[in-house]
């Protein structure tokens, strides 16, 4: 029994050597390839190949996306790896005109940069330029010089508390409303110097004051719908709410001054 006990070890003896053996083989595999992993890894870092290669814009309307690219800091010589997501948000947001902004990265090299916009709300007459005016009343100082129309024209205004409350009034406005308003002119009175004057793009006239414009102009479209069609006049949102039709000597020499 003792003998026969003596031979069966012997025998296990090889073959444990050589399952010992494998195992070592298979970790030094295992470090050989981790080791050139990393090699690898390091050689990428350092090479133009992990630099960015896309830098893609989206959500912008007014602001070019070269514009906000250079805000962003980064180019194709930037290591995608080197990209803090948080630092550049905050570049591109320093722009006036940026409301929020998102980065993603996306592996191998591209980054994607998300812009919302700030509403312009509408712009004021300087001259012969335009100076838009933003939703939280900022006035931008670069002009435009072609006639906008995606905001209404504030003429006659200057910069003040006034503007800065009809600035309030009309980011408060929903934009299909806004988008029926042509001109909208600062036309103090004796009795109200916060009275305006709103020249709507279908012709019809507005009278009314800074206070609850946003409130009462919402309902211009259910009153013109009762007008008889291409009947022109004006419409008081004053005190009490009424449409005045324009008499017919009035009403011509509106058209010429139109024409004018």
């Amino acid at each position: 029994m003792g003998k026969g006990k003596v031979v069966v070890l012997e025998e296990r003896v090889p073959k444990l050597k050589e399952q010992r053996r494998q195992r070592a083989n298979r970790l030094l595999i295992v470090y050989i390839a981790l080791f050139f992993m990393l090699l690898l890894g390091v050689i990428y870092a350092q090479s133009p190949l992990s630099n960015v290669a896309v830098i893609h814009v989206a959500g912008n309307h007014h602001i070019a996306s070269q514009d906000i690219i250079k805000l962003s800091g980064v180019t194709k010589k930037t290591s995608f790896w080197k990209v803090k997501k948080d630092e550049v948000e905050l570049r591109i947001k320093e722009h006036p005109e940026i409301k929020e902004v998102h980065v993603n990265k996306r592996i191998p090299n591209r980054i994607d940069i998300v812009v919302v916009e700030r509403k312009r709300i509408a712009y004021i007459l300087d001259k012969h330029s335009f100076l838009p005016i933003l939703d939280n009343g900022k006035v931008l100082t670069h002009a435009k010089q072609a006639i906008p129309s995606d905001a209404p024209i504030l003429v006659g205004w200057k910069e003040g508390e006034a503007i800065q409350e009809m600035a309030a009034q009309l980011a408060n406005t929903p934009s299909s409303i806004l988008n029926l308003i042509s001109e909208i002119h600062h036309t103090p009175s004796p009795s109200d110097q916060r009275h305006i004057t709103v020249y709507m793009n279908d012709g019809i006239e507005v009278s009314a004051t800074v206070d609850r414009f946003a409130e009462k102009i919402v309902h211009y479209p259910s009153i013109v719908s009762q007008l008889q069609p291409g009947m022109k006049g004006v419409l008081h949102l004053e005190m009490s709410t009424y449409f005045k039709p324009y008499e017919a000597d009035e009403g011509n020499d509106k058209n010429d001054e139109n024409e004018r």
